[in-house]
């Protein structure tokens, strides 16, 4: 039997129809090219149980069918972002009384371009064009991102259907915060939770009991000292579970491993917690509504040093300023790069309808001094917020700014970022940066990674009486 027997209007000459017999498991990017291509161009059909060419029925049983469509979903979710919006199906059909089965995927027109297949770390993008799948072009790239309809990952449609039973965890997260009201159905509607055909949003994905993906992974990490390169780790946790359950365990993290103290007063006494807890929660709440979620392999990072606590999240600004450093947490204007995940949080009355609710850390930090005063950076893959503990006397002690760019330093060492790193905000002497690195004060120290820097131009050298302070020269190295 062929394929134009049992389905009349197949177009087996189109540019949009492809099929193969059976995934070939040796050459997965020999298939997975195709479902990228077609979702990059203006969508098509793909069969699998389907001779190549001839178009022969070659087929499945029922339990066939099933694993080979599981494969093929494992498969695409690993490698291709965002995941194109197709439909999957079975076409049933018999040879001699046995009952047949043929896979239909019907693949959309992506609504987030271009779609990016990565094997084995490396990314590749690929196009349909005159029935043939080829690399895209640079124009082809370029077209494709500014034609994007969608680019937010949590409003594309899962291959996930709706089960009210699977979402107890968000309804509990719904009445912790609304004073003991019950979530709605019609309020997850109305927040466009699911689509008409009853299909999970990707944002509502994140949000079910069972999920455990990579997508809401957190990392959250507890130094002994001031900074990673040099103190002892004490812990390090990893976490996976639904977006709830992530902002519960965060907050419970820290709240179990932060310092406490007191002031005594005539009489009485104020305890103080090292992060004021309203602040550590809109932190927290922050770090996920805003997180980008396009990007595999990084997860939410959460670290406790001796003087402050780092809350750092995937993507920079969604469409907002790239930051180098600000201590004016108020004046931020970010866009919401997760429209239905911010929506969810709104309504489970956490988080802001409008801004992003640095005003209340702002306001929890309002009578602290200024070594004490919270603030934010920003790069293009991430932004990290960082809260002063408050229990810490001195304040912030190593002001430090991440992701400096310069051209490798000749002749140079391992420590040379870190100095910079160190002395690119404020001059340093000696004896302050070697205590940070965790070094000896030594001549080595001086000269060889010292006095390299300052001979190529990367630090600049200044006196004050007898001590000699380093500061990082701002034209060698950029933010």
């Amino acid at each position: 039997m062929y394929l134009d027997e049992i389905i009349g209007d197949v177009k087996l000459e189109s540019d949009k129809f492809e099929s193969k017999a059976i995934l070939n498991r040796e050459d997965v990017i020999g298939w997975l090219k195709s479902i990228a291509g077609f979702a990059n161009a203006s969508g098509g059909d793909f069969y699998i149980g389907v001779e190549d060419k001839t178009n022969k029925l070659i087929g499945f049983d029922r339990k066939g069918a099933d694993n080979e469509r599981n494969y093929f979903n494992n498969q695409v979710n690993e490698h291709l972002t965002p995941r194109p919006q197709m439909k999957i199906s079975f076409i049933g059909y018999k040879v001699n009384g046995k009952e047949r089965f043929i896979i239909k995927i019907a693949i959309d027109e992506s609504a987030a371009k271009p779609v990016i297949l990565k094997y084995k770390n490396i990314p590749s993008i690929f196009i349909r064009r005159d029935g043939f799948t080829n690399g895209a072009t640079y124009e082809e790239i370029i077209e494709m991102s500014v034609k994007s309809k969608k680019t937010q990952y949590d409003i594309l449609v899962s291959d996930i259907k709706y089960e009210s039973d699977k979402f107890l965890d968000l309804h509990r997260f719904y009445k912790e915060h609304n004073k003991g009201k019950v979530l709605k159905e019609k309020a997850l509607q109305s927040l466009g939770f699911v689509n008409e055909e009853g299909y999970l949003l990707n944002g509502a994905v994140l949000f079910m009991d069972n999920y455990d993906g990579k997508k809401t992974e957190v990392q959250c990490s507890v130094f002994s000292g001031f900074n990673k390169g040099s103190d002892r780790v004490i812990t390090i946790n990893r976490f996976n579970g639904n977006i709830t359950s992530t902002i519960d365990y965060i907050i419970e993290f820290v709240t179990m491993r932060m310092n406490h103290s007191m002031v005594k007063l005539d009489n009485t006494h104020i305890n103080i917690d090292a992060f004021p807890l309203r602040a550590l929660f809109e932190g927290v709440i922050n770090a996920v509504a805003h997180r980008d979620y396009y990007l595999d392999g990084t997860q939410i990072q959460v670290d406790m040093f001796k003087d402050r606590l780092e809350l750092s999240s995937p993507g920079g600004f969604y469409r907002g300023e790239k930051l180098g450093k600000t201590y004016d947490l108020s004046g931020i204007i970010s866009k919401r790069r997760n429209e239905l995940i911010c929506g969810v949080l709104v309504a489970c009355n956490v988080m802001e309808a409008a801004g992003t609710g640095f005003d209340k850390i702002v306001e929890e930090y309002a009578s602290a001094d200024e070594k004490h005063k919270p603030y934010i950076y920003s790069r293009s893959d991430h932004f990290t917020l960082v809260l002063p503990d408050l229990t810490y006397d001195r304040g912030i002690e190593n002001d430090v700014v991440e992701g400096l760019n310069f051209v490798p330093v000749p002749e140079g060492t391992d420590l040379d970022e870190k100095v910079l790193n160190f002395c690119y905000l404020n001059a340093h002497k000696v004896s302050e940066i070697a205590e940070y690195l965790g070094v000896s004060d030594s001549t080595y120290f001086r000269k060889r990674v010292l006095g390299n820097l300052e001979k190529h131009g990367y630090l600049m050298k200044s006196k004050v009486s007898r001590a000699a302070y380093y500061k990082t020269n701002p034209d060698m190295v950029s933010v």
